[in-house]
């Protein structure tokens, strides 16, 4: 562990903000996840110090088999280099290679008020309610401490997240003045980072509705995977839900606007431009168009992928090596909270 003389104070900041983000290794990345996170992740880089976690501790809140979470990993890890990320530019770490995120959890715990926890919607949403509540895991119940964890070790800036995670960095943050307040300045507070533009794709199956790796799991034509062959990509839009209208004409429906921002975000067009260019076309049109955007997005992307996963040697090395550089931020910041608690 990295024990610098002088760590109680929160060390100043470098000339780039930084950034920290984690995705769990649940199940395939979709293009929602490409357009609003991924390809905006990529093009960032150089404006960020930034900081990509692969959360699997969290994974574990459903009690996946052990080799899905190992596969996942590496297929996650792929995919954001193979999407853009540069692993020289960019800290991708395994978040359980980095122990100071589980030990300064425990340490977050402690200090979060149970009602705090019980009032998250995602718990709310997940644990259900009578005997269906009483046999949730109890992580669902306490891991928002751990993610607060895995944002504060890194002294973050910004936590790009969607709005319906907005609450989590809330949390980390009212976590953070929790701490401060009662044992000294121990943590620098972050800031959503939400991005209005190409942030929200919603389901094919069902356009009011985002689209979500949970949903995906069970019903695959709901989501654009990453991974998925042209052939695939090409009748899932062709199932997607569009208006018993056949032609793009004002007001546009729900599924009609989903396919038509899709192809504006691809091509980089405005939905103004997008709405121009297929109105009065059929929707039979408009579904070719965007499948063939989304193929040619996701062909080097598939491309890249392959010859990284392909050599998992080289990929476990990078990770291993991420989670050093990662460890040598995060145990400065974990010594500081324990010793602010005591434990040091």
């Amino acid at each position: 562990m990295t024990t610098p003389a002088d760590i109680d104070v929160i060390p100043p900041r470098g000339d780039r903000p930084r950034v920290l983000s984690g995705i769990q290794p649940t199940f395939q990345l979709h293009l929602g996840n490409y357009l609003g996170a991924l390809r905006n992740w990529a093009q960032e880089q150089e404006r960020y110090d930034n900081f990509f976690c692969i959360v699997d501790l969290h994974a574990l809140t459903t009690l996946p088999e052990p080799e899905v979470v190992r596969s996942s990993v590496l297929e996650l890890a792929a995919l954001f280099i193979a999407c853009g990320l540069d692993p020289d530019r960019n800290v991708l770490f395994r978040q359980s290679e980095v122990s100071a995120h589980a030990q300064l959890g425990w340490i977050l715990e402690c200090h979060t008020p149970l009602g705090w926890l019980e009032r998250m919607t995602q718990f709310k949403s997940k644990a259900g309610s009578g005997r269906e509540r009483e046999r949730a895991a109890a992580g669902l119940l306490t891991y928002p401490a751990l993610m607060a964890a895995d944002i504060l070790l890194y002294d973050a800036d910004y936590v790009p997240v969607g709005d319906d995670q907005r609450q989590h960095v809330e949390l980390a943050r009212d976590l953070a003045q929790r701490v401060n307040s009662m044992r000294g300045e121990v943590f620098h507070l972050p800031q959503p980072l939400i991005r209005t533009t190409g942030a929200r794709v919603m389901g094919l199956d069902d356009p009011t509705t985002k689209m979500s790796k949970t949903t995906a799991r069970s019903k695959p034509a709901h989501a654009i995977l990453l991974l998925d062959p042209p052939d695939t990509v090409r009748k899932k839009i062709g199932r997607a839900t569009t208006d018993t209208n056949p032609e793009v004409a004002e007001p546009l429906g729900a599924g009609v606007a989903n396919l038509l921002d899709i192809h504006a975000a691809l091509r980089g067009l405005t939905h103004d431009e997008v709405v121009a260019q297929f109105s009065g076309a059929s929707y039979g049109a408009l579904k070719r168009a965007v499948t063939d955007s989304i193929n040619e997005t996701l062909a080097p992307v598939h491309a890249q992928y392959r010859m990284i996963r392909g050599d998992e040697p080289w990929l476990l090395g990078m990770l291993a090596e991420a989670a050093e550089r990662a460890a040598s931020v995060a145990d400065v910041t974990l010594l500081r909270a324990q010793r602010a608690v005591g434990l040091r």
